[in-house]
């Protein structure tokens, strides 16, 4: 079993920055693959960006490419997303994901294990 638990979330102005944390128990953390998933009022939860268990592997989002940097910290059982340059069309609640593998996942519906989500509003 894996828990996982959001932190960073808040309101902030078009072209503010915000650092999203997940902090992960249950599992050895080394042994996951993380991502980080949003769902927009109204949309489907799409995905934002991954990284496999050593980090050397990430993808993104298109429309996050240049802007936002995920991360972990294995030691620590965490992984953050760095989110800069915020556009108001950033304002989602934004889900850790976690699952057992050592490829490359970018649908939801390979994630298992979520985080309960933390809302991220970007105001123009």
């Amino acid at each position: 079993q894996v828990q996982l638990v959001e932190s960073g979330g808040g309101l902030v102005q078009t072209g503010d920055s915000l650092r999203l944390s997940c902090a992960a128990s249950g599992r050895t953390f080394s042994s996951l693959v993380m991502a980080w998933f949003r769902r927009a009022p109204g949309k489907e939860r799409e995905f934002v960006a991954f990284i496999n268990w050593s980090g050397g592997l990430v993808d993104y989002q298109d429309s996050v490419k240049g802007r936002f940097t995920i991360s972990r910290d294995n030691a620590k059982n965490t992984v953050d997303l760095q989110m800069n340059s915020l556009k108001p069309e950033d304002t989602a609640v934004y889900y850790c994901a976690a699952r057992a593998g050592y490829s490359w996942y970018t649908d939801a519906a390979q994630y298992g294990y979520w985080g309960q989500g933390t809302q991220v509003t970007v105001s123009s």
